[in-house]
């Protein structure tokens, strides 16, 4: 069975989907089969990952709403190695439909457990709030990497979020893991930066990675011509940042080295 990540943050513009396309490119870079669920109403995902979000006829609100088999509504990215599962504004009324519908938390998980062992790694984007979307990315997952800016606002959001998944760790998904937390938009010039980096090593010890996503022109322009920036400059400190953290999930994998949500929590409040 493919590893599920959800790639979650309640707090917008933290580099979120530009990591879950990078990581998603990064790791077929690698020889893993991999699919990017995209969860999010946007279609960023989509989008960057090269697939028209206007032009696809079924959806991921195919797969949550009406049972649609998830590797019928797949498609291959066309500069990549890498499956996508799209979204588009289609999936903004899901959110609704999907409060009358029986198991409507667990609707994604079927439809990717369904999946069986036709990827290593599934990645899910999701939207930048608590909503039952997200809910179905962290029931179905078996790890979240959260993926947060070094700033003080940032810190307060992880806090929340933390709780959210401890919860969800507690009651719907115990085998819920916290993957990682991935530092991104990266500055060490900035004394903020590095005053946040360290809390974060004195909180979370090991589930932070070691690996930092830099700020970079190229992965801010990478989705505009819809390519991840493994296929649009695949030597710019932005890719060669993702290729660093597809290493180290990889080893971590390997490993097993994981931290339980419940566990995390507790050494937050602690800390």
């Amino acid at each position: 069975m493919a590893r599920i990540l959800a790639i979650a943050n309640q707090k917008g513009g933290v580099g979120k989907t530009t990591s879950c396309v990078n990581l998603a490119a990064s790791l077929a870079a690698m020889k893993k089969r991999v699919l990017l669920v995209d969860l999010d109403p946007q279609g960023n995902a989509t989008m960057g990952s090269g697939v028209d979000k206007h032009a696809v006829e079924r959806s991921v609100y195919d797969v949550l709403v009406h049972r649609a088999p998830a590797h019928l509504i797949t498609q291959r990215v066309p500069e990549g190695e890498f499956d996508v599962l799209p979204a588009n504004s289609d999936l903004t009324a899901a959110e609704v439909e999907l409060i009358g519908l029986e198991h409507r938390e667990r609707r994604l998980e079927v439809a990717l457990r369904e999946l069986g062992d036709r990827y290593d790694y599934i990645l899910i984007d999701c939207p930048p709030s608590l909503n039952m979307l997200t809910l179905n990315a962290l029931v179905a997952a078996d790890g979240v990497l959260i993926a947060m800016q070094c700033e003080y606002f940032a810190l307060e959001g992880l806090s929340a979020l933390i709780s959210t998944i401890r919860r969800i760790g507690e009651s719907v998904n115990r085998e819920l893991q916290i993957e990682g937390i991935l530092r991104t938009m990266y500055d060490p010039r900035n004394s903020l930066t590095n005053e946040v980096s360290t809390q974060l090593h004195r909180h979370f010890g090991d589930a932070v990675y070691r690996t930092v996503i830099p700020r970079n022109v190229r992965l801010a322009e990478a989705p505009s011509h819809g390519l991840p920036a493994m296929y649009y400059d695949r030597y710019s400190r932005g890719a060669k940042a993702y290729m660093a953290l597809a290493g180290e999930i990889i080893r971590r994998e390997e490993k097993r080295q994981y931290v339980p949500a419940s566990e995390l929590a507790v050494d937050q409040e602690r800390g």
